[in-house]
Parts: C-alpha cells; structure tokens; sequence
C-alpha cells in the first residue's frame, strides 16, 4: 500500500490539501485520509498536510483523487456534494471512532444534530463528550462532516480546524444551515 500523496488546491475559503492511499487489491483503490481545511496561508497548509501524510513535495493526483478535490471546491463555492461514496481510511482509528464518523456522514448538507443525539444513536447519551473528542479529532473534515454537529441548547460547540467556530460557521452557511437547526437521527 502506497502511503504519503498529497496535494493542494485552492477554494473560497483558502488553499486545501488533501492526502490519499492506494492500494491497488482493494475495491476501492485510492482512500482519503486526510482532508486539511485552509490554515492562515498555502504555506502553513502545505507544511501541515505534508507533515500529516510525510512526504515532502505534492504529488499529482490520480483521477480519481482530482475528481473528489473538485467536489470538495464545489461544496465550498456553494453547490452542496454527497460524499458519503467517498473512500475514506480510516485504519488508524478504533471501532468507536468509526462508528462516530460513519454516523456523521449520514447527516445532509445544511442539517445539523448534536453530540448527544449521535451518542444515543449509539446508545449511550452519556457519550456526547466522547464523541465530541472523537470528532475534534477527524482527519477528513468535510467528507466526514463534523462541522454539522452541535452542543447542546443550540451552542456551536468547538470546530479544530484554524479559525474555529468562525470556520464551522462558515461551513454550515455554505450549506444554507443555521447554528440552531437541527435534526434528529433516525
């Protein structure tokens, strides 16, 4: 399995990068690992990407990498993406991680839900500040949209990515979502 490809590319919001494995005798042959939202410049983004995935320059992307990073660019100008057939590696993460981020990515554009309620759809509401943890921690915001999820009575919550709450605000209004709306799983 090939480790350490990444490449740039910029947005409305900044310069993005985005990493990826191959494995070339699996179904899905390329997997997202990491999606790094804009830091304060392309220099700052690149340094963070490259060292996340360790290599040292970008790479070009296979196809079918370039066409993810062109849905990512067109969520960020406003026409709202499905990723949820997006191949994601999410090997370095433990079964309750995975089990987060695959409840996240059921959550539509422009809805939001709160740590409490993906926690009792794992059935345990007691868990809401474990998940929390488990989402400040996704590495591939945006396809795994932890910008969606809300503390409770409506508070934002954190966001990890460089600028915070105001970069999740952003988020959710290119969505069309509000800071207080929000749907129930089901």
């Amino acid at each position: 399995m090939n480790q350490g490809s990444y490449r740039l590319f910029e947005t409305p919001l900044g310069w993005c990068g985005m990493a990826w494995t191959e494995n070339p005798n699996a179904g899905n042959r390329f997997r997202i690992t990491h999606l790094q939202l804009p830091e304060v410049d392309r220099p700052s983004t690149e340094a963070r990407i490259a060292r996340i995935c360790g290599a040292a320059e970008t790479s070009e992307p296979p196809a079918a990498i370039a066409k993810i990073s062109e849905r990512v660019l067109e969520h960020l100008r406003g026409n709202p993406q499905d990723f949820r057939d997006v191949a994601v590696d999410l090997s370095a993460v433990g079964p309750f991680v995975r089990r987060v981020y695959s409840l996240t990515r059921e959550i539509p554009s422009g809805k939001t839900v709160t740590y409490g309620n993906i926690a009792a759809k794992m059935g345990n509401a007691s868990l809401a500040r474990a998940v929390g943890r488990a989402l400040g921690m996704n590495p591939i915001p945006i396809i795994i949209p932890c910008h969606r999820v809300m503390a409770a009575h409506g508070k934002p919550g954190g966001f990890s990515a460089y600028g915070g709450r105001a970069t999740k605000a952003k988020l959710l209004a290119i969505e069309g979502a509000t800071i207080n709306l929000h749907l129930e799983l089901s």
